[in-house]
């Protein structure tokens, strides 16, 4: 997606990566030593929201800085606190912020490409296309689409763009668009919001493909619920921003298949 030019030049800065966290103890040392072979990143914020295992010792055995939340506040609340965290460490020149989940693991080094258009000043934001996810039984992850489609259809509606993958949570910024975006929209409406307020504002999106891999949720009731979730945090980001698509977009009942009777 064009929109206007925030800056007539290149942002040669360095990256800060933050990266939300609650509950990640088995995987967080993993993703935070694969972010510090990013090169270019030269600080990695972890937010410990509000877990209840071991996180935030095992991100700050793997070197991280380690902000914590006593209690769950949500990925938004995480993703503000980690700006801030990284707002205290800048210099005259603000660092660009990459934000990445924290089950990524050893696969983390490839989101190295998200760097290098924000950097370069072809893009305010970039946002990661991942390939398709599996399950650790090789099955495809994810659901049927529909709360992609939902969150694409609202971004059309709002922004006359249609980004492939409008959930993906990899993303680099510049500070300028992350300030412009702040207060974030709450809950799994954050990225649907985020593309949605600066595609409004005229900052230039750019998506980017990376090959990084995350857990996979699946079909069973745990993942459908979890989309349950995801759609109405996504609609209600739409509904504060008026871009509910015009032709209501998918049912929340179309989320949960029917029973069907022998």
């Amino acid at each position: 997606m064009s929109g206007a030019d925030s800056s007539s030049e290149p942002f040669e800065r360095a990256v800060a990566c933050v990266i939300p966290a609650k509950d990640e103890a088995a995987r967080i040392a993993a993703t935070v030593d694969a972010v510090h072979k990013i090169i270019g990143v030269d600080l990695v914020v972890v937010v410990d929201d509000g877990s209840t295992d071991g996180t935030a010792a095992a991100a700050e055995r793997a070197g991280a800085v380690v902000v914590r939340h006593h209690t769950n506040r949500g990925k938004a609340a995480a993703m503000e606190t980690g700006a801030t965290a990284v707002a205290e460490r800048d210099g005259a020149r603000p660092r660009h912020l990459l934000f990445l989940d924290a089950d990524l693991t050893d696969s983390a080094t490839a989101a190295t490409p998200l760097i290098e258009p924000v950097q370069s000043g072809r893009a305010d934001m970039t946002i990661g296309t991942l390939p398709v996810q599996v399950r650790a039984d090789g099955s495809k992850a994810g659901g049927h689409g529909f709360v992609v489609s939902l969150a694409r259809a609202g971004i059309v509606e709002a922004t006359g763009w249609a980004p492939e993958q409008p959930l993906s949570g990899q993303r680099c910024l510049t500070r300028a668009a992350f300030d412009a975006a702040v207060p974030l929209a709450a809950g799994f409406g954050v990225e649907t919001a985020l593309s949605i307020d600066l595609g409004r504002k005229g900052f230039r999106i750019l998506e980017v493909p990376i090959d990084v891999r995350h857990r996979a949720t699946g079909t069973d009731l745990r993942g459908q619920l979890h989309r349950g979730k995801q759609y109405l945090h996504v609609r209600r980001a739409l509904a504060a921003r008026s871009a509910l698509p015009s032709t209501g977009g998918p049912s929340l009942r179309s989320l949960f298949p029917r029973k069907t009777t022998p």
